[in-house]
Order: structure tokens, then C-alpha cells, then sequence
């Protein structure tokens, strides 16, 4: 992209301009279509033109650049639905309108400085230093740009700077802005609270049949029966076709002697390695060992080593880091200890605490796997081939009962499932792992013939609509047990709400916190000082916030955790220092500066286009992207 190709060409406000170009042009829908332009050209600001050539490389670029973010390559069509063309050129137009205002102005670069400008450029230097013409030549033509392209776009580019540079340059944020951004980021509170648990809503007597059905009336939403969908079912995968009874021995060992060293397993040891400070150190440990006069463990327990400290665990040889420490542990019997072992990184000594022999595993033993493996790939194949034989058989109408029936297969049946993947009773229903099978199940109907889904790694599954249930509302006694409980809920919040407004009102009237609470049972907690960023122990997310709304003194009633209500008062407000040279404020400063440069900035592109006009070729635009042409 030429972005990639500018990066570290110019300065940061180039650098600003590139990434805030898309933001705040509203350039789609409010341009005429060209008359009298010809087809060769997408977009036009005053004198500046957009060629369908410039416009088509740049959006292959943008969908390259998506395709690797999602890991898979984006056709235009799925582009254009992505709105990744309206960003191009809307990023497109905007620099046209910069590259029209700089010929107006008829600013420029000249040819030394030009070229010093990309022999500079970070992307075109050799590891040692210096311009690589090679680096240069090989980008572009991985880009697929021309030289002469690249330099008339880095002439462009230039103007681009300049108009940037005598915009923003300098621009310095107010300190009085500066100072409201610093306390509003920086400030910290803490709160004296009553968390008013549900509980202290104590019993809510169940309904009368009259006010559940006048709830229920209220609510008939909630309690919609969704549409549902039965579906008839064919999975087909390699596991339900393999037959390994049919598998030979002979097959199977003609697979046992290909297969190498897949079933031998090397020797591995339990070493126990126990590091020192120096190599003297571990020659004098390593003596007492030869002399018998202490063992290994003893060393451990005089060096306050546990068994944690040196067990490297059950190892291979070649999975040893060290190959000397490896050498040396692989040389010595079971319970042997080494002498003193220069490894790479310290000196040590080795006792091996254990060792697996190697073993290769007997064919008897493996061959059921063997066999099943062998069953699997033939089976594959069995399933494209009966894959073919299938849709043939849909595409002459035949229903999946009958495809099952034909190919000795069979086909599951799904009495009733709602887009959520749930049944008429509300649970999970078990459907084949195919991406896409409940979405299309519920775009598609009865009667129609669907096409199959990919089913794990070599399957496939088919599925038919056999019925269609609609959307109704439900009667009060289908739902009678959770239209209680929602309106136990209800009245359970309305009594916690006016106990918690109630709690307000009176220290706001003069009552301490500590004595309302002490009157209702509960007690006063103090939080942590916190930010509004912030989440102390005890204060949900909305807390926090209602806490940033008013001085200290502020008496709140806000929502609690698990389902409760908190009475709060701001218990004291600490504003932060301001000192514009501390880093932190520096970093807010420098966000502030850029977004007002890049605010500044989108107002002049926005005027230039305004006052040049801005023309787009709809035809020429619906040609590159693959979708219809607009007349």
C-alpha cells in the first residue's frame, strides 16, 4: 500500500493526516455522477482526478490488508458489504482535495530534495546503513506500482506535508483544557455507602390472579413463543463409513512397518540436577560425593534445595537445553551421580533418580489402531464419492429419507429448534458442528433444497425444513411459572428501590449515613479511592460513575451488585496536581494536540471540497467494486 511505502517519509503530522483522512468525509451519496468525464476516471475534486486505475490498486491493497486480519482472501463484492470502498475513497478524495489546494497554491519539491527524501526513508536502507536501491525496486514491484508512479505520488505527498505542516505545526493545547482533561482522568474519590442487599425486600406474597394477568398483558413480548423449525438431518463423515473389520492384518502391518519410528519410544531419564555458584564449589561437593562421606540429598538439604528445586522431570535426551548436561545424565546407571558437570550456563552435579528404557510397542497392540486408521482414508474418499452420489440424487428430487434410504444411511430429526439453537422447553438442542447450518436453516423453508455444509475436516451435512412453526404469543398458563417469577422480581425492585430512596431522602434531610443504617440492620462500608476508570471493591460500573456526579457531600441512589440498591455519599474528592512537564499530562497533552491538528485539518479537506465540489463516477465505482452500475 502506499501508506507502507510513505511510512517514515514525512513527519508526524503527515503521519496524523494519513490515519485521520478517513474520519468526518461524508463524501458518499452527496456528489452528482460524472457527465462529461470519461470512464477512465472514479472521482474528481475541482481540477484533481481519481483514475479507476489508482482507485482499483488502492482497494485491492485495503482488501489484501483485510483478508490477512481475518485470514482469509476478501472477493470485492464482500468488500463493497464491508464498506471498505467508501474508506478508500473517501481517503482517496481527501487527498485529492490536498493535492488540488497545493497546485492552487502551487507548492512543490524540488528534484535534490526529492530524491534525498526517498533515499531517506527508513523502508529503502541496507541492516548496515544506507540507501539500497534494490529494497526500493523489490517493494514496489511487490506492490505492483511503477518508479515513475512512486515518485509522482511522493511529489504529491510533499505538497500534502507542507499545507499539513502550516496548518498544525505548533499547535499547543489551552491549559485550561489540558487542566479539565488531567482532572477529569486523574481524579479520585471515595464513598461511604449502605449496600441495601434484595433481601431486605423481605417476602413478596404471590399475586393475585388479577395482577399477574394484567402483568402478563404488559408483557406478552417477553414471553413470545419463538419460531421454530423442524429439520430432517443427514450427516455424512468418514467415522460413520469406516469399517476396520474389513481391514487385513496384512494392510495393517504393511502400515506397522512404514510407520518408522511412530511407535518407538526413546529412552528417557528422571534427573535431578543441582546447580552451584562456581565450578570450586561444585568440585568440593562432587568429592564429598566420591568419598561417600555425604550423599546427594544430604547436599540438598545442607543448600535448603526441595525436590522441586531440582527434578527437571521424565526427559528425552535431545530435549536437554544443555548437550553437556545431557551427555552426562544419559552416561550414568539408575541412582548414579555424576562428578562435577560444566554446563552452559553453570557448573553442576546430576543424580539420575530414574530411567524408562526404550520400547517400541509390538505390533499386536496397535494393529485395532492401525486398522482404524486405514478404514478413515478409505473412507474419505467413500465420502466424496457418496457426497457426488447424493447431490445427484437431490438434484433429481429426492427427499434426504430417501436419500438415507438408498445409501443405507441414516438421517436424525429435529422436532423443533429457534434461531438461539433451543427447543420448544427452552434447552440447548445437539446439532452437527457445521458453521452456518442454524442460519441457513432459518433462511431457508419447506420445500426447499439446501445446499450441503462442511462437516469437521472430510464431511458434509444436508438438511431439510419439514416444518415451520411460527411466532405467536403464548398463553398465561403456558408461562405461569415464569411470569411469577419475573413479577416477583418486579416488585422485589420497586420495594428495594423506595427502601433505598427512602434511605436518601433522610440523609439527605439531615439523618447520618451511620444512623440510617444502623436503624434498617446494615452497616456503613468506606470504598478505596478510585478513578473513573476505576473499580473498587463492592461499587459496580454505574456506581462509580453516579459518584463522579456531584461534590462531596453528594447523596446518590444507585443500582448495587446482584441485584441490590446503594446509598452512597461522596466522601471526599482529591483533584490531582497539575504540572504540565509530568509525564502522564505530557501524554494527554500530545492526544489532545494531535486530535486537535487532525480536527483542524478535516475542516479545511471538508471546506476544499465543499467549495471545489467533489464528482464521482458511480458507474465506473460499481465496475471496480462488482456490484450493480447506478444510473
Amino acid at each position: 500500500m502506499l501508506d507502507a511505502l510513505r511510512k517514515g517519509a514525512g513527519t508526524w503530522v503527515a503521519k496524523i493526516f494519513i490515519a485521520l483522512l478517513i474520519l468526518s468525509f461524508a463524501v458518499w451519496g452527496i456528489a452528482d455522477i460524472f457527465r462529461n468525464f470519461g470512464n477512465n476516471v472514479v472521482a474528481k475534486v475541482g481540477d484533481t482526478e481519481i483514475s479507476v486505475a489508482d482507485f482499483d490498486l488502492a482497494y485491492r491493497r485495503e482488501l489484501n490488508a483485510v483478508s490477512r486480519q481475518i485470514g482469509r482472501p476478501l472477493s470485492t463484492t464482500e468488500g463493497a458489504q464491508f464498506g471498505v470502498p467508501q474508506q478508500v475513497l473517501a481517503r482517496m478524495i481527501a487527498e485529492a482535495a490536498m493535492n488540488d489546494m497545493a497546485a492552487d497554491m502551487k507548492l512543490g519539491i524540488s528534484d535534490d530534495e526529492l530524491r534525498r527524501m526517498i533515499q531517506e526513508n527508513p523502508a529503502f536502507q541496507r541492516p548496515g546503513g544506507g540507501y539500497d536501491r534494490n529494497s526500493l525496486v523489490q517493494l514496489l514491484r511487490a506492490n505492483g506500482i511503477s518508479e515513475d508512479d512512486f515518485v509522482r505520488e511522493q511529489r504529491l505527498l510533499s505538497g500534502r506535508q507542507q499545507i499539513a505542516g502550516a496548518l498544525t505545526d505548533n499547535i499547543k493545547t489551552p491549559e485550561a483544557m489540558l487542566s479539565a482533561f488531567n482532572i477529569f482522568e486523574n481524579e479520585t474519590r471515595t464513598v461511604r455507602y449502605i449496600a441495601v442487599p434484595p433481601s431486605a425486600a423481605g417476602e413478596i406474597p404471590a399475586p393475585t390472579d388479577e395482577a399477574l394477568q394484567s402483568f402478563y398483558e404488559t408483557r406478552k413480548e417477553d414471553f413470545r413463543a419463538p419460531e421454530y423449525r423442524s429439520l430432517s438431518i443427514l450427516q455424512l463423515l468418514p467415522q460413520s463409513l469406516a469399517k476396520p473389520d474389513e481391514v487385513t492384518d496384512e494392510e495393517a502391518r504393511k502400515a506397522y512397518d512404514r510407520a518408522g519410528n511412530r511407535f518407538r519410544t526413546v529412552e528417557q531419564r528422571r534427573v535431578l540436577q543441582m546447580p552451584f555458584p562456581d565450578s570450586a564449589a561444585a568440585e568440593a561437593a562432587a568429592a564429598e560425593l566420591a568419598a561417600g562421606t555425604k550423599t546427594f540429598a544430604q547436599l540438598m538439604e545442607e543448600r535448603g534445595l526441595k525436590d522441586s528445586d531440582v527434578n527437571l522431570g521424565l526427559m528425552a535426551k535431545d530435549k536437554f537445553l544443555d548437550p553437556a548436561i545431557a551427555e552426562a545424565a544419559f552416561s550414568l546407571p539408575e541412582r548414579g551421580v555424576s562428578g562435577a558437570v560444566q554446563g552452559r550456563f553453570t557448573t553442576v552435579i546430576l543424580e539420575v533418580a530414574g530411567i524408562q528404557p526404550e520400547a517400541v510397542r509390538p505390533f499386536d497392540e496397535v494393529k485395532a489402531e492401525l486398522k482404524q486408521e486405514i478404514a478413515l482414508e478409505k473412507a474419505e474418499q467413500d465420502v466424496q464419492d457418496l457426497h457426488d452420489e447424493i447431490e445427484d440424487a437431490r438434484a433429481g428430487g429426492a427427499t434426504l429419507a430417501e436419500v438415507a434410504g438408498r445409501f443405507s444411511l441414516t438421517t436424525s430429526e429435529i422436532p423443533a429448534v429457534d434461531s438461539n439453537g433451543r427447543d420448544d422447553a427452552g434447552q440447548p438442542v445437539t446439532l452437527p458442528d457445521a458453521d452456518g447450518l442454524l442460519g441457513d436453516a432459518f433462511e431457508s423453508d419447506v420445500g426447499i433444497e439446501n445446499n450441503p455444509l462442511p462437516l469437521g475436516q472430510r464431511g458434509f451435512v444436508w438438511f431439510d425444513v419439514t416444518k415451520v412453526t411460527p411466532a405467536r404469543d403464548r398463553e398465561l398458563s403456558e408461562v405461569r411459572d415464569a411470569v411469577v417469577q419475573a413479577w416477583t422480581e418486579k416488585e422485589r425492585d420497586q420495594k428495594l428501590l423506595n427502601l433505598s430512596a427512602d434511605m436518601a431522602t433522610r440523609v439527605r434531610g439531615g439523618e447520618t449515613l451511620d444512623a440510617v443504617a444502623a436503624a434498617a440492620g446494615l452497616e456503613v462500608k468506606t470504598s478505596d479511592s478510585f478513578k473513573r476508570n476505576g473499580q473498587p471493591a463492592g461499587l459496580p460500573q454505574e456506581a462509580v460513575e453516579e459518584a463522579f456526579s456531584g461534590p462531596s457531600g453528594t447523596v446518590l441512589d444507585t443500582m448495587g451488585a446482584d441485584g441490590g440498591r446503594l446509598v452512597m455519599v461522596v466522601d471526599s474528592v482529591s483533584a490531582p496536581a497539575f504540572f504540565r512537564e509530568e509525564e502522564s499530562i505530557k501524554q494527554i497533552d500530545t492526544q489532545i494536540s494531535e486530535q486537535l491538528s487532525a480536527s483542524l485539518l478535516n475542516l479545511v479537506i471538508n471546506k476544499v471540497e465543499a467549495d471545489k465540489g467533489v464528482e464521482i463516477n458511480q458507474q465506473a465505482l460499481q465496475l471496480v467494486i462488482g456490484g450493480p452500475s447506478q444510473n
